[in-house]
């Protein structure tokens, strides 16, 4: 088990009471060792890959029918239960030239331990430059925007854009669930760990989780009016449990339909020139930067 699941669980015992002990043997029911049966991503026909950050598969399918442009072709299997999971089963198992013609577009913090670098065309980490405190988390406009520039600028032959959204804080829900760098360490309670103990309702949660998805999708129907591609795929790097099976939120080694099923969208994309991206300052952070954004994002 590891210290920061040790830590949240003894958080949740001292809010949440005995309760929690059925998220425990629920996590470790439901933790996996090594799996095959997960879908290759690399395997599927696409030009530009859309990840949109934390995803469920019945989200999705919730607001898909909303979006003429956008066609929810079927569900896959997630390589991983998080973020890291993801990036290390997806790019870190691949032979070490199958990169070399692929650009990474990311507002992901955890590419800084989880992504060669040096595999790819190119990798514009854009949390790096692009969070925003007040947020507590990387908007989707500068992810659009680098990534338009990337397919305009760049030779890559494919490119993988991968947003923040849906996973929570909820930006146009503007809930409080995002922190600054500055305040984090004062603010320790995330929004599964408010629905797991009772004080937030799970319909409002799902609310927010809807919204906040919406909120993305008109970010990538921006983005597919200002790139040219035969096929873009849309999809996630893994999902989120709302109380199912008494889970909440998304951790490492546990395999649930809520967590690994992610939706597989497709469209094509072509070039309007309606957008022309923002410049940013392409800064860097700090060590201790990419650990509190992480932490902001629930994620330690």
């Amino acid at each position: 088990m590891s210290r920061g699941l040790v830590r949240e669980s003894v958080r949740a015992l001292r809010h949440g009471g005995p309760s929690v002990l059925l998220e425990l043997l629920s996590r470790t029911y439901y933790t996996y060792g090594k799996r095959t049966d997960a879908d290759d991503v690399f395997e599927r026909d696409w030009d530009v890959l859309v990840v949109l950050d934390a995803c469920r598969s019945d989200l999705m399918a919730a607001v898909a029918d909303d979006y003429d442009w956008l066609t929810h072709e079927d569900d896959v299997d997630s390589a991983g239960a998080t973020s890291s999971e993801w990036l290390t089963e997806t790019f870190g198992r691949l032979p070490t030239d199958a990169l070399a013609d692929v650009g990474y577009v990311t507002g992901n913090p955890y590419s800084d331990d989880y992504v060669d670098h040096d595999g790819f065309a190119f990798v514009d980490e854009v949390w790096r430059y692009g969070w925003d405190d007040d947020l507590g988390t990387v908007p989707a406009r500068p992810i659009t925007d680098r990534a338009i520039a990337a397919g305009r600028e760049r030779d890559a032959e494919r490119l993988v854009v991968h947003y923040m959204q849906p996973h929570f804080p909820s930006v146009p829900r503007g809930d409080g669930d995002g922190v600054s760098l500055e305040q984090f360490g004062d603010v320790s309670l995330s929004v599964w760990e408010e629905l797991r103990f009772g004080w937030r309702d799970p319909d409002d949660v799902w609310a927010d989780y809807v919204a906040n998805l919406r909120y993305v999708l008109e970010e990538v129907a921006l983005l597919v009016e200002n790139l040219d591609a035969e096929r873009v795929a849309v999809t996630a790097d893994h999902g989120n449990a709302l109380g199912e099976r008494h889970l909440y939120g998304h951790v490492g080694g546990v395999s649930t339909p809520e967590l690994r099923a992610v939706p597989w969208c497709v469209t094509d994309a072509r070039d309007t020139g309606s957008h022309e991206p923002a410049s940013y300052d392409d800064g860097t952070a700090s060590d201790g930067g990419v650990v509190s954004r992480l932490e902001a994002l629930g994620y330690r």
